[in-house]
């Protein structure tokens, strides 16, 4: 039996507070498509559970183990799934919730990429630009808020 994806899911930007840059991931399974890290919820699994397995599962970097903060920005948005990624969930699901989050790092770091193709530092309009998720364009857009509230 075919299992499906939790239509839920979570997108974390990890960000450099000293050179102000975003990292940004490029895809196994559609090398034109570059994103923050994302991944869909596990059973019993919170968001915050969720983002932290992801972001060691995709970069390596370890939230607990290094004592980092991640912030839960306390915004969901629905979306509409890519019609190239709706065969990895259920026939009638096409829509996602995400829960959004914010890894702020002192020194960009080289990830382990385990998940992706390539990864670059960004400038925030670059990373906006770049993807091509508009949520994912718009998460990073409100980073702004984020270093004007520190």
């Amino acid at each position: 039996m075919q299992k499906f994806k939790n239509p839920e899911s979570v997108l974390v930007v990890i960000f450099c507070q000293t050179t102000k840059r975003c990292l940004m991931l490029q895809r196994q399974d559609d090398p034109h498509f570059w994103q923050s890290v994302t991944g869909s919820m596990e059973t019993h699994e919170s968001p915050q559970e969720t983002a932290i397995r992801e972001v060691l599962e995709e970069t390596g970097i370890d939230i607990l183990g290094q004592n980092l903060e991640l912030i839960d920005v306390e915004h969901i948005v629905e979306f509409e799934i890519f019609p190239q990624f709706r065969h990895r969930y259920a026939p009638d699901v096409t829509v996602n919730k995400e829960h959004w989050f914010y890894l702020p790092l002192i020194d960009e770091i080289t990830p382990i990429l385990t998940e992706h193709l390539a990864y670059q530092w960004l400038k925030i309009d670059d990373a906006t630009n770049l993807t091509l998720s508009p949520n994912n364009s718009e998460a990073i857009g409100n980073i702004h808020r984020l270093i004007e509230s520190n």
